[in-house]
């Protein structure tokens, strides 16, 4: 049986996922709009940095890992703009605040996740974007 468009991109975010380099968290995007991946991202350093897997996690108050770019932001760095606004965002985990305002932001209409990472702000940033929980 051939699987749904929705897991075919999720399978290829835990791919994506593969190559983070903050051992806490691999998470892995896949950016798709009229079923082909206009850009991809997982969550490392910024260019020519020094890596968590490498040297550490550098983590704020809250014990979260502020040494790297989340997968999301990654993926929309690397996507065009244009080519953004209607698609959809295929994500290993839920997004957390700041990059579901990110995914918000750029034109994403729909955002497909594997793993919960809930938070008490997506409501507030997400109210024109299908969000979906994949199981």
């Amino acid at each position: 049986m051939r699987k749904s468009w929705d897991r075919y991109f999720l399978d290829i975010a835990e791919v994506v996922s593969s190559r983070s380099t903050c051992p806490r968290l691999r998470v892995g995007a896949v950016i798709v709009k009229n079923k082909h991946i206009i850009a991809t991202g997982y969550n490392g350093s910024i260019h020519g940095h020094d890596h968590c897997e490498d040297i550490g996690c550098l983590l704020d108050q809250n014990g979260r890992c502020i040494r790297t770019l989340h997968a999301e932001e990654n993926a929309v760095l690397h996507a065009d703009r244009e080519s953004i606004k209607g698609s959809v965002a295929y994500v290993t985990h839920e997004p957390c605040e700041k990059c579901a305002k990110t995914l918000a932001q750029s034109g994403v209409k729909r955002i497909v996740y594997l793993k919960s990472y809930p938070n008490n702000w997506n409501e507030n940033f997400l109210k024109n974007i299908e969000v979906v929980h994949h199981v």
